[in-house]
């Protein structure tokens, strides 16, 4: 697995979500065409796992969560851009979605859940917040930004 190899997977998701609003009916849609059991969910958490072991995703750390922003929003990602961040029992730092949010939670230790949803798909519309959180266990979660817009919350 290459970061190239893993843009060329993402890109070709990311194809299908252009154009579409941040709702439900694309969260359903989602996990319909591409859920827990989809040959593409099987190929992220494929590409995600590797990509943290091989040191090129999560290449960061702070507060005890690891993450990293592997692709800036490109044309080729259709305006997305993608983190990925690996994080256990543990609450990240307050943001809003400014324009909408993607995550796919992929659990790997307990059943890991992300802010109470269990593997598979979150869509976040647009202006909503929130402090990510993974209860019950270890999760990677990728994130789809729309520009890479995400304001973080100032704290004092």
């Amino acid at each position: 697995m290459t970061p190239t190899v893993f843009r060329e997977h993402i890109a070709a998701l990311t194809l299908q979500l252009q154009g579409r609003p941040l709702d439900q009916t694309l969260d359903d849609w989602l996990n319909s065409e591409h859920g827990t059991n989809s040959t593409t969910y099987a190929q992220l958490r494929e590409d995600c796992i590797a990509g943290v072991k091989d040191g090129w995703l999560c290449d960061r750390e702070g507060g005890g969560i690891r993450y990293g922003r592997i692709f800036k929003p490109a044309d080729d990602l259709h305006g997305f851009s993608v983190d990925v961040v690996e994080m256990a029992n543990i609450a990240g730092p307050h943001h809003t979605h400014t324009n909408g949010e993607i995550d796919l939670i992929m659990p790997l230790e307990g059943d890991a859940l992300f802010d109470g949803r269990a593997a598979g798909w979150l869509v976040c519309p647009p202006g909503s917040a929130h402090r990510p959180t993974v209860t019950q266990g270890r999760a990677l979660v990728l994130y789809l930004l729309p520009q890479g817009s995400i304001e973080f919350t100032k704290t004092n």
